[in-house]
């Protein structure tokens, strides 16, 4: 199978997905629309949109997003697996007709996110706890699309999680950023992090082995689970 990914940022990758691809023999093209890379022409069989730094109204700034919207929405109504991830869960939105909201919620290092009962049964993210560990690194949040099935959320951001038609999944969360990333991001965001995030050296040194263990293993099996429904 073949996959295209959308890079928005240097340092947001595929992480635990790639695991997930790889070990379905998935052939991964990366697109680096970040850096002015064109979107490819060429047709694939499923479709990730990773996070970024932009919000995801910042036409201006990543003058791709209009056609990326458009090739977001023809996966989907194809029947094609969509995956969008943070900001990519909010382009997915966008693309829907619902309403980004920038600024208005602050979520940042391991929380806890409970599935709704469509959740509790959905292929993606049934297998999980009712209520599980996850990462999170945003301040925008977007208005459910019309038609889509919410799937998770908790009390900072009520819509983690939804699902368009079979297989198009917008994901707030960082499922797939493991210690290992998450470590790097705490490398090339240091200044950033110190001045935002006081105290998170500590945090992330004291959380890492539970609550860190708990979300890689959690995000694993969402990104094997989203895997299987390309």
């Amino acid at each position: 199978m073949r996959v295209l990914v959308i890079q928005n940022n240097a340092d947001t990758t595929l992480g635990q997905i790639e695991t997930a691809l790889m070990e379905r023999g998935a052939e991964i093209t990366v697109c680096h629309a970040y850096e002015g890379e064109a979107l490819p022409d060429a047709e694939f069989d499923a479709l990730v949109v990773l996070g970024g730094i932009q919000n995801a109204l910042a036409d201006k700034g990543s003058p791709y997003f209009p056609e990326l919207l458009q090739r977001m929405r023809d996966y989907a109504e194809s029947d094609r697996a969509v995956l969008g991830v943070c900001l990519g869960s909010q382009l997915l939105a966008r693309a829907f007709g619902a309403e980004n909201l920038i600024g208005v919620t602050h979520e940042f290092g391991w929380t806890e996110v409970a599935l709704t009962e469509d959740g509790e049964v959905d292929p993606m993210l049934g297998g999980l706890n009712p209520t599980f560990t996850t990462f999170q690194w945003h301040d925008d949040t977007f208005v459910l699309p019309r038609g889509a099935t919410r799937l998770a959320g908790n009390d900072a951001t009520h819509n983690q999680a939804f699902r368009i038609g079979r297989a198009a999944y917008g994901i707030q969360f960082h499922f797939e950023a493991d210690r290992k990333l998450i470590a790097h991001w705490n490398e090339t965001n240091a200044s950033y992090l110190a001045d935002r995030e006081p105290g998170w050296p500590e945090r992330f040194a004291a959380e890492q082995a539970t609550r860190g263990a708990d979300a890689d293993a959690n995000g694993l099996k969402i990104a094997r689970a989203w895997a299987a429904l390309i």
